[in-house]
């Protein structure tokens, strides 16, 4: 099978899915804005000679988190005596294993590490040393999230339950007045879910939300299983070598529900804000209003693109505009090609909305939330 250029922005992804009740929309052919930007960035790259993978910052940065993660783990688990040095040595684990995610498995998942197949791979199942499914997300994160972004009844990402009202899709509970205070609360869940139950749940049953997907085989079944029981050793078994088992249940309740409310957050403030749209597609032709790269474009916002740490922490993801178009690119190129992306959404009318910082970001998320729980934001 041929392998896509980095450069090509993503089709709808044509991965073989499984019968569902679910019905996938379709996207109108590009009016140029698509091709336009692709041709840009192109020649972003023939005119600085960078590649679009396999970058040496890439490499370096990788080095500097696994390390960020050893040295944590071994002086929280093996050094510290008293929780006074337990505590930020947690608070720094939670944050060396959510730059993991951002940064090494994001970019191995999307195929942006490298142009070999296996390295790619490899940085992808990192997500499965850490207790989460390396199969099961790119299901829920490429397939159905990046191809159908912010689309009701589609887009697992924004389908999270009876608790929580994203959408003026879904049914208003009274408790949904309170969502934007409890819900963070419930963010701190998000990784246990993962470890303990959600992962295992969606591969006995084959669902994920409302798509079927097929069960794990082979090599895939092999990463599942050895890297649960990995993530179980080291998250319980080796520490309670060491610690009492109380302590241990203690501390893994504070680093996972830490990476939990980092990696929530940060993902909804690029969808899940009152600036992204939420399109819904034609009731007779189940056909989307928006070509395939202006739709992402519309249903995104970035933020905080001119801080240099959370361009770094973050694997570019408050440059998820960006990343939703070229995601096959490392994202050490996205505050680059962020300047083309937006001159180009000017020109062809495509909504290209940032807020200005993590705050103001978070302060967008709050309000959406809670303009959701009310019954005004019924759509009539």
């Amino acid at each position: 099978m041929q392998t896509a250029s980095p450069l090509t922005l993503p089709a709808p992804e044509p991965a073989t899915v499984p019968d569902s009740p679910v019905r996938r929309p379709k996207f109108p052919a590009d009016d140029g804005f698509q091709t336009t930007l692709k041709n840009r960035v192109d020649e972003y790259f023939r005119q600085t000679g960078k590649r679009p993978r396999d970058c040496w910052q890439m490499y370096l940065k990788t080095a500097v988190i696994l390390t960020w993660v050893g040295v944590s783990y071994f002086l929280l688990v093996f050094v510290a005596e008293h929780w006074w040095q337990a505590l930020p040595l947690a608070v720094s684990l939670a944050m060396a294993m959510s730059a993991i995610g951002f940064s090494i498995q994001h970019d191995g998942g999307h195929k942006a590490y490298s142009r070999f197949r296996w390295v790619n791979s490899a940085a992808a199942r990192s997500l499965d040393l850490m207790g989460a499914s390396s199969y099961l997300w790119y299901w829920k994160h490429s397939v159905f999230h990046h191809t159908y972004s912010n689309v009701p009844g589609v887009d697992t990402d924004v389908e999270l339950g009876p608790a929580i009202r994203i959408h003026d899709g879904q049914k208003l509970r009274w408790f949904h007045r309170w969502q934007h205070i409890y819900l963070f609360g419930l963010y701190t869940f998000t990784s246990v879910r993962w470890h303990l139950w959600g992962d295992f749940k969606e591969v006995a049953t084959g669902y994920m939300g409302p798509h079927k997907i097929p069960r794990p085989r082979g090599w895939d079944w092999v990463v599942f299983v050895g890297g649960k029981a990995f993530s179980m050793v080291t998250f319980f078994v080796v520490p309670m070598l060491f610690h009492d088992w109380y302590t241990v249940l203690g501390f893994y309740a504070l680093v996972v529900g830490l990476m939990g409310v980092i990696m929530s957050i940060v993902f909804q403030l690029a969808h899940c804000v009152g600036e992204a749209e939420y399109p819904k597609p034609d009731p007779e032709t189940n056909r989307l209003e928006r070509g395939f790269a202006a739709h992402q474009v519309e249903t995104t916002v970035d933020f905080a693109q001119k801080s240099k740490f959370l361009c770094w922490w973050l694997g570019g993801l408050n440059f998820q505009i960006e990343h939703h178009l070229f995601p096959k690119i490392c994202h050490i190129h996205y505050p680059a090609i962020a300047k083309i992306v937006e001159t180009t959404s000017r020109e062809y009318g495509v909504k290209y909305h940032v807020e200005p910082t993590f705050f103001s970001g978070l302060r967008s998320h709050y309000r959406y939330l809670k303009k959701m729980g009310r019954a005004e934001a019924v759509a009539v």
